[in-house]
């Protein structure tokens, strides 16, 4: 069993690696977004057009509170998308983290059940074959 640890702590060990060499990261999504302006002389007001747009915008929470930001440039919608993609990296790599760290727990709370079991064997006094002379 204690090999078994010995593995379990390894990849415990290079998770933890992994998680050190992630780049920059952040939550969100990122979605498209059309809108109309509300001047009544411009083309959106018309109902058959689809509107200005669209702007690419990375949505994510704070506190619980949901917040939105525009992305400006094409460049900027990449690197929102590379930083959502490490973030996500980062999740599956604390997902497994946990999963290795709770079987590590578990073998040991086994191993030490076995070695208690062991010492109160060990410990447990064997009864005279002689009858006691009290009455």
């Amino acid at each position: 069993m204690s090999q078994e640890v010995e593995q379990l702590e390894a990849q415990r060990s290079e998770l933890l690696k992994q998680l050190c060499e992630l780049d920059d990261f952040r939550p969100g999504s990122i979605t498209p977004m059309t809108r109309r302006c509300g001047k009544p002389s411009c083309h959106c007001a018309n109902s058959d057009d689809p509107g200005h747009g669209p702007t690419m915008r990375l949505t994510y929470k704070i506190a619980g509170k949901s917040r939105s930001e525009a992305l400006s440039s094409p460049n900027a919608v990449k690197k929102v998308e590379a930083e959502i993609a490490e973030y996500r990296r980062f999740q599956e790599l604390t997902r497994r983290l946990v999963e290795v760290n709770w079987n590590i727990c578990r073998l040991r709370d086994a191993q030490q059940d076995q070695q208690s079991e062991a010492q109160r064997k060990k410990n447990v006094k064997k009864r005279s074959s002689k009858k006691s002379g009290k009455k």
